[in-house]
């Protein structure tokens, strides 16, 4: 179980203005700014439950994430992760999670990545027994037998997150954090990791937060969605919510036979060129049935689709609904 009180952090940024003469004064004299990156955060998370934390860069993702894992400590508020505060009972919260940062390395650079799993198995004690077991079922579903005694530096991007993956689970954790864990990976390596986050989420009941600007993560990966901006929790609610809340808007793509088409009311024309147009309908005044109908009446109709928001476009439309 994880929960968070009223959570608030606020770092104290040191400014100046441009020019040697400036950077003389402040030698002397600083000035600071105070950013407020948490304000009044409060969220609960279950065992076993899978989140997707999404936000603007600079909205207060990782500095949750950080407190979270124990490396901050906030100014005020309380977070409770499996009966350990993180910042206060360290050691003992370490061996409860793992942490994967996507562009961060846990993997030494220059030995192959054995010795690191080796080195990671001594840091948190894990008894010979566990970490063979660990290990072997690890090395299966993540599918890197073959490269575990190649050093990192010489891996992959896709191999390196795999292993890093690897190297995070290694003491069982109960809680997974999981920072753009896909980030960089091609098509065939994102399917993979992900594959194997819903595997052990499902077979050992990891509870996984998942921090990411891919919103194909999202999906495939987690039900609930927390969205943060400007350092407080805008929105705690599931996918399939947010898909409907974000549904109003859709687009017809009309082949016709013709040379233009009329206006309709309550339908905006984005695009129409050689018998092909882009139609935008709002469902709170149209159906698309309706606006079909309207559109057969005038024009005869060849070929028409209908599309909703990406969900890109559905967490860019939420952004601009809070103002972040």
């Amino acid at each position: 179980m994880i929960e968070l009180k009223n959570i608030n952090k606020t770092f104290k940024v040191a400014k100046r203005n441009a020019g040697f003469s400036e950077a003389v004064k402040a030698l002397f004299h600083k000035e600071y700014t105070t950013i407020n990156a948490l304000q009044d955060v409060s969220f609960t998370i279950g065992d076993g439950e899978m989140v997707g934390y999404i936000g603007p860069n600079g909205a207060g993702k990782s500095s949750t994430i950080k407190i979270m894992s124990g490396i901050l400590t906030p100014d005020s508020g309380e977070c409770i992760i499996n009966g350990y505060t993180p910042w206060r009972d360290r050691v003992k919260h370490v061996k409860e999670i793992g942490v994967v940062f996507g562009q961060r390395s846990q993997l030494w650079w220059d030995v192959p990545v054995i010795d690191s799993f080796d080195l990671i198995k001594d840091i948190y004690k894990v008894d010979d027994t566990s970490y063979k077991k660990t290990l072997s079922q690890l090395i299966e579903l993540l599918n890197i037998s073959e490269i575990i005694r190649t050093p990192a530096r010489q891996l992959s991007l896709g191999q390196r997150m795999r292993c890093e993956i690897a190297a995070s689970l290694l003491h069982n954790p109960k809680v997974l954090f999981l920072d753009e864990p896909t980030i960089g990976l091609d098509a065939v390596s994102k399917i993979s990791v992900r594959d194997f986050i819903k595997t052990i989420n499902r077979e050992n009941k990891t509870t996984v937060i998942l921090t990411t600007h891919d919103m194909q993560d999202i999906e495939a990966l987690t039900e609930r969605i927390l969205l943060i901006g400007k350092g407080r929790i805008l929105l705690d609610g599931t996918l399939t919510e947010l898909k409907k809340r974000n549904s109003v808007h859709k687009t017809l793509t009309v082949d016709y036979s013709g040379e233009k088409l009329p206006e309709f009311e309550n339908m905006a024309t984005v695009r129409d060129l050689n018998g092909h147009a882009e139609i935008v309908i709002n469902t709170d005044l149209l159906s698309v049935s309706e606006a079909i109908t309207t559109i057969s009446q005038k024009v005869e109709i060849k070929d028409i689709s209908v599309a909703g928001e990406t969900s890109e476009e559905m967490v860019v439309s939420l952004y601009k609904e809070f103002e972040i």
